[in-house]
């Protein structure tokens, strides 16, 4: 699926966008004349980025902290969008981090933190703005996740197997929105 032209009112809606990979998708779209909405959890370094893309750039960015991990927040992160008024058109789904060692040794907690936010904030973001794009039939949606997911990672396994469902969420996503699919 191609990443569809910037519109008026539109705008990219990019997770993870603090550092990394979410942060060169930010830089990316907004050289492609996208408005960009900037989500992580830390504002400082989203308030950097925002800065630079828009002198680079001169697009509209909108800077929305949250955590993806708190169901709440993500909740919120939805409304936030709906109130500065933007139409999401492209969602990137890059938000994530990983644990090493064995499962075990790892703290409950974090690996709770982990699969909600690698994996339960792409089904509910998705879900959230999915819905949008199907009715406009234009959108894109990428969802960000590893080769990790394609193999046994001892000493890894819970990360990789959040990006294992999250490739084949993201394959499943594809094939329901196949014109094929949404012509029945």
């Amino acid at each position: 699926m191609a990443i569809p032209a910037p519109r008026p009112g539109s705008a990219a809606l990019v997770t993870g966008a603090s550092s990394g990979i979410g942060a060169e998708f930010a830089r990316q779209l907004g050289a492609r004349g996208h408005d960009v909405i900037l989500v992580a959890r830390r504002r400082e370094r989203l308030d950097d980025l925002a800065a630079e893309l828009r002198e680079r750039h001169a697009c509209r960015v909108d800077v929305v902290p949250c955590d993806l991990a708190d169901a709440s927040a993500r909740d919120q992160l939805a409304r936030n969008v709906e109130d500065i008024g933007r139409r999401v058109d492209v969602l990137v789904l890059c938000a994530g981090f990983g644990l090493g060692g064995p499962l075990i040794a790892q703290e409950p907690r974090r690996l709770v933190e982990m699969t909600r936010t690698n994996l339960e904030s792409v089904f509910f973001l998705t879900r959230a703005f999915a819905p949008d794009m199907a009715a406009r039939r234009a959108g894109a949606i990428l969802v960000v996740s590893s080769m990790a997911g394609n193999q046994p990672m001892p000493n890894f396994g819970a990360y990789a197997a959040t990006k294992a469902a999250l490739t084949s969420f993201a394959e499943s996503l594809h094939a329901e929105g196949s014109p094929r699919a949404t012509s029945r």
